[in-house]
């Protein structure tokens, strides 16, 4: 409802001082004339919303300006009141300061919701774990929180993917969590990186502060850092013809193979199946687990690969 965006459209405004069209447009999902008719229709109704011009440009209430329309919905109260990452919040030491503060937001509930808001943590539960527990340790997050907040460079050894090991002194912007895996934002050398926190060896804080970007948004660049990271990934297709005995077990696949496309069945009950690995080696490997079940098709110099791979193991037990 036209209403309701009004409302959000002030408050994001409120919250984030300054947005541009395109940014409130993406925000709340419509095409940036809609929000210049919604700008005219606030402007009319009497709310001080100015437009700055130029580079810098963007929307923005005037100074001073608050609104009280702070009231929430029944379903927005319930996703403040959703079970969070409790992984996530023991990593950065926020567990007590998290059940505290549910207590005091749940005292600002009206009676007559405080049932379901209590009920929220007994029916939604959030997990970030994996079923065999990560075994990466990260030592150094109490520092990493402290550079991000007080804008304070960082001196930290690193290791990288191949072992070698580097110094560098680095601008934190932020911590991301993908799964249980933590992964600091930072500044190198006028870049901004990705490091793997559980690699940062040693970190020490600095007394020489930075200027924080003001128009760096930790999410969008984590969002296009990861398309990115996906779209460069190795990857290797293979045809095969599977047993109708595993073609529910392929449709399970784990971390290794994703299933492109599954055909009828053929008139001897066995199915074309296209999967994709990231390595050969990979391919080759969860195709001979499948013994005598699985058939490749494509590409046909798999299969002596495979055939040498198969000879190798009974040469081994004979």
């Amino acid at each position: 409802m036209r209403a309701d965006r009004l409302i959000s459209i002030l408050l994001l405004l409120q919250n984030h001082e300054k947005m541009t069209t395109k940014a409130l447009a993406t925000e709340l999902e419509v095409t940036e004339r809609t929000i210049h008719r919604d700008m005219e229709a606030l402007s009319a109704a009497g709310i001080p919303v100015l437009a700055e011009r130029g580079k810098h440009g963007g929307w923005k209430l005037l100074d001073q300006y608050r609104t009280r329309l702070t009231g929430l919905k029944e379903n927005e109260m319930k996703t403040l009141f959703l079970s969070p990452s409790f992984q996530l919040l023991s990593d950065l030491g926020f567990t007590k300061d998290w059940k505290e503060a549910r207590q005091k937001l749940l005292a600002t509930v009206p009676n007559a919701l405080q049932t379901q808001a209590n009920d929220m943590w007994n029916r939604i539960h959030i997990d970030t774990d994996t079923w065999r527990q990560s075994s990466q340790e990260v030592s150094f997050l109490n520092i990493l929180q402290q550079a991000i907040w007080e804008e304070r460079k960082l001196q930290m050894k690193y290791e990288k993917g191949n072992k070698e090991i580097s110094e560098r002194v680095v601008e934190p912007l932020g911590l991301v969590a993908k799964g249980r895996t933590w992964y600091l934002i930072a500044v190198s050398n006028s870049t901004i990186k990705s490091f793997r926190a559980s690699r940062i060896k040693t970190a020490s804080l600095t007394n020489e502060t930075f200027n924080r970007p003001a128009d760096f948004q930790l999410a969008d660049y984590w969002e296009q850092s990861k398309q990115s990271f996906v779209k460069n990934l190795p990857t290797f297709e293979v045809d095969v013809e599977a047993s109708p005995s595993i073609i529910q077990r392929l449709t399970f696949t784990g971390r290794f193979v994703q299933v492109l496309n599954i055909e009828s069945p053929l008139e001897n009950g066995w199915t074309s199946v296209k999967l994709k690995f990231d390595t050969e080696q990979e391919a080759k490997e969860y195709i001979l687990g499948f013994g005598d079940q699985i058939r490749i098709i494509h590409p046909t110099f798999l299969i002596e690969d495979v055939k040498k791979m198969a000879e190798s193991i009974l040469t081994m037990y004979e």
